[in-house]
């Protein structure tokens, strides 16, 4: 028996459809063979639990044990993770392909296994071999990790309940397969099959899982979207071909935040933690250079000084171009339009060019000031204090409004031996006054454009 399912989602239905219903997805229904039936893969419930009645418990009988969580001795993994692996939990690590997930997962095994905990490393795309090449690279491994190359289902269920091990890393969900279910590895029937059988093993052996994904060329991970809702954490191994970072960024969390980011260095022998990722991006900033300025964004609780170089030179088209890299050019439209409206500056016949250096990307409104000053500074051809930094909302009507955490964007730019900041007016109230630092408030664009 066959069915149709969305390539995106997963919907299921026994015709074919231009248009999913579920997603609204254009021409993604393939035919596969659906399982009618056959043998569950089940797994022993936890001790205790086996036949047992459950019954509806209050809330004020649940008990607030913390979880003990297993440090994987990689500080920005944890950070992202949320202080740790939590014993039982499915992780998905997705990224394109050769940003450094395998990279990043033998060298968490390595880790882990130097600590003493047993680690299973399960490769499906790749032979001892090859592990045995890249771990070279990395370092010595502990005897405490194991390495198994196989895509079936049955076997690795069989090797996990045998041996027992604290963590599990599969590499990659796409490559596994069941025997039950007739479609070919990589399908949304297989992946769906795997990622449940993956998630029985986890919580009925408390085992922690990672899963790598690949990712389709709109950046999500290849599968059904359901293979998201399934797991308990989903991280995003993001990075430019160019540059030389890593950024590891987490969209979903069970025992954490979702708003805290790792930094990475890919380097020969691996991956490398940057501990000052702000640091790292200013390297190489040029001095008394018009249309460059200093901004300061949020990652969670982590401050990242980032340049902000712009261009703006008068069009020789009809139409002027725009562009940005690394930030929303819809938003750099916007501010724009406040200038040419609110200052009066005579945009609409130059081309603007805007790019966060390094490669980063941020869309947090706290750069819009920073994005404002760099137009102005390019387009009056005035040179922005090398020394300042630069944070604050843009409004439509020209305000400059608050950010949240300003303290803490001012000790980052103190580190750095930044001597003045400007920033929102209604962000000093309550601030208090950093020893190097001299704050000037701004009420509207108007008020910072007279300053420069």
């Amino acid at each position: 028996m066959t069915a149709f399912f969305c390539q995106e989602c997963g919907y299921e239905s026994a015709k074919w459809m231009g248009q999913c219903p579920g997603c609204k997805a254009w021409n993604s229904m393939v035919e596969e063979r659906a399982v009618t039936g056959g043998k569950k893969m089940g797994l022993p419930s936890r001790p205790g639990q086996a036949g047992e009645k459950r019954e509806p418990s209050r809330l004020s009988q649940v008990s607030m044990e913390k979880e003990e969580r297993i440090g994987t001795g990689i500080e920005e993994l944890d950070r992202v993770l949320g202080g740790g692996i939590v014993p039982g939990s499915l992780t998905l690590v997705g990224g394109d392909p050769g940003i450094g997930k395998s990279t990043l997962l033998l060298q968490v095994c390595q880790k882990l296994a130097g600590s003493g905990h047993k680690v299973l490393y399960i490769s499906g795309e790749e032979s001892l071999r090859q592990i045995k090449i890249r771990a070279d690279r990395i370092g010595e491994f502990s005897d405490y990790l194991l390495l198994l190359c196989e895509t079936n289902l049955d076997m690795i269920k069989d090797a996990i309940e045998r041996i027992r091990p604290q963590a599990v890393v599969i590499d990659s969900i796409q490559t596994m397969y069941s025997e039950e279910v007739a479609s070919a590895p990589g399908s949304v029937s297989q992946v769906r099959e795997s990622t449940g059988i993956f998630l029985q093993i986890a919580k009925g052996l408390d085992i922690s899982i990672f899963i790598v994904g690949h990712v389709t060329k709109e950046g999500t991970v290849a599968g059904p979207r359901v293979l998201e809702h399934m797991v308990d954490t989903v991280l995003y191994f993001e990075g430019d071909r160019h540059a030389s970072y890593r950024i590891l960024r987490g969209v979903k969390n069970r025992f954490g935040s979702t708003n805290e980011i790792g930094v990475f260095e890919m380097r020969e022998e691996g991956l490398r933690e940057v501990k000052n990722p702000s640091e790292y991006m200013l390297d190489g900033k040029p001095e008394n250079a018009s249309g460059s300025v200093v901004a300061c964004s949020m990652e969670g609780t982590r401050p990242i000084l980032v340049e902000i170089q712009s261009l703006v030179c008068s069009s020789s088209f009809g139409i002027p171009r725009r562009q940005a890299i690394g930030t929303d050019l819809n938003r750099v439209n916007l501010l724009m339009a406040v200038l040419e409206k609110r200052i009066g500056l005579p945009l609409s016949g130059c081309d603007a060019y805007v790019n966060l250096a390094g490669g980063m990307k941020i869309t947090e409104p706290a750069i819009d000031l920073g994005v404002v000053m760099a137009i102005v500074s390019s387009f009056k051809n005035r040179i922005v204090d090398d020394k300042m930094i630069i944070f604050g909302e843009v409004g439509l009507s020209g305000e400059v409004r608050a950010v949240s955490m300003a303290g803490q964007r001012l000790q980052e730019a103190k580190k750095l031996g930044f001597t003045s900041c400007m920033m929102p007016s209604v962000c000093r109230k309550g601030l208090n006054p950093i020893d190097g630092i001299r704050i000037i408030g701004v009420n509207s664009v108007q008020d910072a454009i007279g300053l420069l």
